[in-house]
Formats: C-alpha cells, sequence, structure tokens
C-alpha cells in the first residue's frame, strides 16, 4: 500500500540505474576501484629518470664499458703489457687483432681495455672521496653558520683559486708521485671545494625546516642532524655531483697524463695512450683514436646520465599518483 502526500500518492523508490551493470557514479565500489596506491619517492625518481631517454642510453653505454673494460680483459686472449708468441708489428684493425697493435706488436685492444679500467678507477676513487669530504664539510659549515661558516667557505674560496691541472702537475712532480692512487688522492685534494659549496647551499635551506627543528626540539646532537637528517635530505645534488666530478676527472687525468705528470709506464690510462700515440697519428691512427674515443664516451655519457639524475632529483616536481 502507498502512501500519499498532498492528496496524490508517492513514487515508489526507485533504484539508481546503471549501465551493463556497472556501478552508478559516486558509489564507494567506484571510489575503491579507482584509488591506487601513491608511489614511494624513490619509484618516483626512478621514473622520471626512464622518462629521460638519452640519459638511459648513455647508462647502457656506460655499462657496456664497464663491462669491456673490467671482464673483457680477463677474456681477451691478449694481455696488456704482454707481446703474442708471434707479433704483429704495427698491423692495422683486423679480425685477429680489431683495434690494431703497436710497433712492438702489443694488442691495441687489450692496452685500451686496460687503460679504461684504470682511468675509470682513478675517477670512481676521485669522485667518492671528494664527495665525502666535501659533502661532511659543506654540511657542517651551513649547520654553524656564523664565524665558523664564514671562515670554513674563505679557505674554500682560497682553494678554489688555485689551477686544478697546473697544481696537481707541480704536486705529482714533487712529491713523485707514481702510482695512480696517489694521483687520484691529489685530484680529490683539489676537487673537493667544489662539493663543499653546493652542499653548503642546500644545508643552509634544509636547517630551517620543520624535522630540523623537531630533531633539535628532542635533543639530538649536532652530529646525528648532520648524518641522519641534512646529508641524506641532500643526496639528490650530492649524486648529480658525483656523476660531474666523474667526467671532470677522467679529463683531469687525461691532461695530466697527456703532460706527462699523470700515470707513468708500465702502468697505462687513456690519457697516457693518446700521449704515447700522438707521434703516431698520421703513420698508425688507430692508436690516437681508439683510446680518444673511449675518453669522449665515457666523458659525454657521464656528463648525460647526470643530467638524467638531476631531472629525476628535481625537489620542483610534484608528487603525482597513477
Amino acid at each position: 500500500m502507498t502512501s500519499t502526500r498532498g492528496g496524490k500518492p508517492a513514487e515508489p523508490a526507485v533504484a539508481p540505474t546503471t549501465v551493463g551493470g556497472a556501478q552508478p557514479a559516486g558509489s564507494p565500489d567506484v571510489e575503491r576501484e579507482f584509488t591506487v596506491k601513491a608511489r614511494t619517492q624513490t619509484q618516483m625518481i626512478v621514473r622520471r629518470f626512464l622518462r629521460h631517454r638519452l640519459a638511459v642510453i648513455s647508462l647502457v653505454v656506460f655499462v657496456c664499458i664497464l663491462l669491456f673494460a673490467f671482464i673483457g680483459g680477463a677474456l681477451w686472449h691478449y694481455k696488456s703489457g704482454q707481446l703474442p708468441e708471434n707479433p704483429d708489428y704495427s698491423a692495422a684493425p683486423s679480425w685477429k687483432h680489431p683495434m690494431g697493435t703497436t710497433n712492438t706488436g702489443q694488442d691495441n685492444m687489450a692496452l685500451v681495455m686496460k687503460g679504461t679500467q684504470r682511468s675509470i678507477e682513478i675517477a670512481l676513487f676521485v669522485a667518492l672521496t671528494a664527495t665525502l669530504v666535501g659533502a661532511i664539510y659543506g654540511a657542517i659549515a651551513g649547520l654553524y653558520r656564523g664565524s665558523t661558516d664564514s671562515l670554513m667557505m674563505r679557505f674554500v674560496d682560497i682553494m678554489l683559486t688555485f689551477p686544478i691541472i697546473a697544481v696537481a702537475s707541480l704536486l705529482t712532480y714533487n712529491f713523485n708521485a707514481n702510482s695512480w692512487f696517489w694521483l687520484a688522492i691529489i685530484i680529490s685534494a683539489l676537487t673537493w671545494p667544489y662539493v663543499s659549496r653546493i652542499v653548503r647551499g642546500v644545508v643552509l635551506s634544509l636547517r630551517e625546516k620543520e624535522f630540523i627543528e623537531a630533531a633539535r626540539a628532542i635533543g639530538a646532537s649536532d652530529r646525528r642532524i648532520i648524518f641522519r637528517h641534512l646529508i641524506p635530505n641532500a643526496m639528490g645534488p650530492i649524486i648529480v655531483t658525483v656523476t660531474i666530478l666523474v667526467a671532470v676527472t677522467i679529463l683531469t687525468e687525461t691532461a695530466l697524463s697527456f703532460i706527462g705528470f699523470g700515470v707513468q709506464f708500465p702502468d697505462t690510462s687513456l690519457g697516457l695512450l693518446v700521449s704515447g700515440a700522438q707521434t703516431a697519428v698520421k703513420t698508425r691512427p688507430w692508436l690516437f683514436y681508439f683510446p680518444g674515443v673511449f675518453i669522449i664516451l665515457i666523458a659525454l655519457t657521464i656528463n648525460f646520465i647526470g643530467d638524467g639524475l638531476r631531472d629525476a632529483f628535481d625537489p620542483t616536481q610534484t608528487r603525482v599518483r597513477a
């Protein structure tokens, strides 16, 4: 029996119509169906990096260079510094010797593998060491500010006035630093101020954030604030700086070895190979151009990877849901 309102029969309640059995818009089931879990910060960083196609291609190329340098030497039947049983003197590139041979019969591909390995080892050592020292130094200066910051940054300004190649040449000559390790130490000592400048600028902004004030309020020490809060939150610019330092170190080591103040014989590097082949550019060009190509490839790929990382860690990117 239907009730009446104002003398007119009331219309019976009708269920919302659906099309094809789908739930009506605004129902809880539809909201649950289209709600997706938000991506984490790491997932968003990886996604933004993968969108940078040139950076992804450069990463693949750089990994291939690493495999060529560190694994190829162990698999290649010719070894660096060893003469084959039947040497081919000054042979042009062929299937037997893809990068030709030297005037002493050594396989140039084995030398390039060894030189690439040594140059990458120096570059990675310098990048990690200079970044570690510079990040801690810059974080301390940015946290304390005042006279401490002023004094520390004036020292950095003095260090930045020194030309890296000239000072590194002088130090390697005076200390007779023939080992690649000491060469890497010298380059690290001259490049960490660049990192400290960048980290200090980031820390000056981070120290005013609420989470730093909260850490101070609960009694966190300055050491804990630096290593647990400031440096981890500055990892974006720090990682980008590492990639830049790798490329800079490759070029610096090449320049030092080219002028005779870098890696010394019997060790080898890409810069030393280019330096040794400069007189044979017209007669045996493969000795000069193959290590030169690897220098260019490493520097370009690292720079493009740095561009991709800078875009991926860009703090202005908005948080998205998918």
